[in-house]
């Protein structure tokens, strides 16, 4: 069975700490994600992601123009991010670990995701569907992702500490529709 990314339903957020007293949260709008999600054998399942940096929100177009700029995602020479899973560790009750490299600014490093599998679903549609949502933390000079402001009060404007949260959920395709593409 192949299953589609169901684009209504996937969200790509992150979350960083500003000043040291807050966060501010994001997201990217534009991606394609290919899961090849093996129901029988979830530790045989491939994740690949392209996420297109020039789609980032934050909800401040001057934070999202700097956040574009070569001062962080340089989105007009690294158009993208990418992630492509090396493997999946099954734990229990619907947990698992997705390991996989992550490239960003042609930096890449492994991280790993600890997976959630919220289950299927039928809609009223007809369809079946799966949910999953990933989380991981990342430390952004690992990829090169340095600039910062000292603040007067001490500390820095940007943490290092990036919160990353990906929510899909998959809609499996019948056999003779995906023979047909």
């Amino acid at each position: 069975m192949t299953w589609q990314v169901d684009n209504a339903h996937t969200h790509i957020s992150f979350v960083a700490r500003h000043m040291m007293i807050t966060k501010v949260r994001g997201e990217f709008a534009k991606y394609d994600i290919v899961v090849n999600y093996d129901e029988e054998q979830p530790a045989r399942s491939t994740v690949e992601a392209t996420i297109y940096t020039d789609s980032i929100n934050t909800r401040d177009e001057r934070r999202d123009g700097h956040l574009r700029s070569p001062d962080f995602l340089d989105a007009a020479n690294y158009p993208a991010m990418t992630f492509k899973s090396t493997r999946v560790e099954q734990l229990a009750n619907g947990h698992g670990r997705l390991i996989g490299d992550l490239t960003i600014r042609d930096v890449t490093r492994e991280v790993a995701l600890d997976v959630e599998y919220y289950g299927l679903a039928q809609s009223p549609w007809g369809t079946t569907s799966a949910g999953f949502c990933g989380l991981t933390k990342i430390d952004r000079k690992d990829w090169g992702l340095t600039w910062n402001q000292a603040l007067e009060t001490g500390g820095w404007l940007v943490g290092d500490q990036i919160n990353i949260e990906i929510e899909v959920e998959l809609i499996k395709v019948p056999d003779a529709v995906a023979e047909l593409a």
